[in-house]
């Protein structure tokens, strides 16, 4: 009976609630390990979600030591908690990969930024990723200088 009364009283309580920024970027607590990236994971609104997952899922098995961390509402990855080579984000119709160093990438990622180097990937809820090359360009990205962050 008591087992029965402290599960009722878990249940009401409320449930911390993610703020949606612009675009549905989820705002989460800056954090380091896979435990943060996880909580922006579960955060990401809609189809996003499986698009997160999927790409964590890609980096995590491309590059088996790879650092994760959540800093600017971003899932980060890199090879030390300081360097960084690759980001992503949701935006209302696409999760933007960012490429640190991109535009060293062979082929270099299409969407180019105002910032030098610096390229992304958009991925929108209709095309498909190619898995081989997102695979190929983070591979590449890990062994370029990161970004200190």
């Amino acid at each position: 009976m008591v087992a029965s009364r402290k599960a009722a009283a878990v249940s009401r309580r409320p449930v911390a609630r993610v703020r949606l920024l612009s675009g549905g970027n989820p705002q989460i607590a800056k954090g380091h390990g896979d435990e943060a990236v996880r909580a922006y994971l579960a955060a990401m609104p809609g189809w996003k979600r499986e698009v997160g997952r999927r790409l964590d899922n890609l980096i995590t098995h491309a590059i088996p030591d790879v650092r994760k961390a959540v800093k600017y509402n971003s899932p980060l990855y890199g090879l030390d908690d300081e360097h960084w080579f690759l980001s992503f984000r949701c935006f209302a119709r696409y999760v933007k990969v960012t490429f640190f160093r991109g535009a060293k990438l062979q082929p270099a990622p299409d969407v180019r930024s105002k910032v030098a180097g610096v390229r992304y990937l958009h991925i929108d809820e209709s095309e498909p990723l190619d898995e081989a090359r997102f695979i190929s360009w983070v591979k590449q990205a890990s062994k370029l200088p990161g970004n200190r962050l």
